[in-house]
């Protein structure tokens, strides 16, 4: 009952249309992700929107911009569902950049860079 109360309150938070549904046809795929933020912030993305770490985005090589991710941390155990707005990351071996506020509600922030599991959603 709590997993889908946060999921619920997630995906209002961080503006998701009430469409969006896991995309089964795109592979779950996972590695390491770690945060920008205040550096950052105010610049200009890739999609043309100016950066906020206080919003659920991230920047990603290989989805397209604009698309819907639900992220899961297995450390802890806790979820957000981001979009992608920018290109990066572009330290090897890591396969996303996620704003600081996302980074900050999975639990992420204080371990900096770690594991991570991604899903596409559908209905963006």
């Amino acid at each position: 009952m709590l997993r889908k109360m946060i999921l619920l309150t997630t995906l209002l938070l961080s503006g998701i249309p009430s469409s969006a549904r896991l995309n089964l046809a795109q592979p779950k795929t996972a590695g390491l992700a770690s945060f920008y933020g205040r550096r950052e912030q105010g610049k200009r993305t890739a999609s043309g929107e100016r950066f906020d770490r206080h919003r659920f985005t991230c920047a990603s090589r290989t989805y397209p911009l604009g698309t819907w991710l639900m992220i899961k941390y297995p450390r802890m155990g806790t979820f957000v569902v981001v979009r992608v707005t920018d290109r990066g990351p572009w330290v090897k071996g890591r396969v996303l950049d996620l704003s600081e506020h996302a980074a900050t509600t999975l639990g992420l922030k204080g371990h900096g860079v770690d594991f991570v599991v991604i899903q596409p959603l559908l209905g963006s």
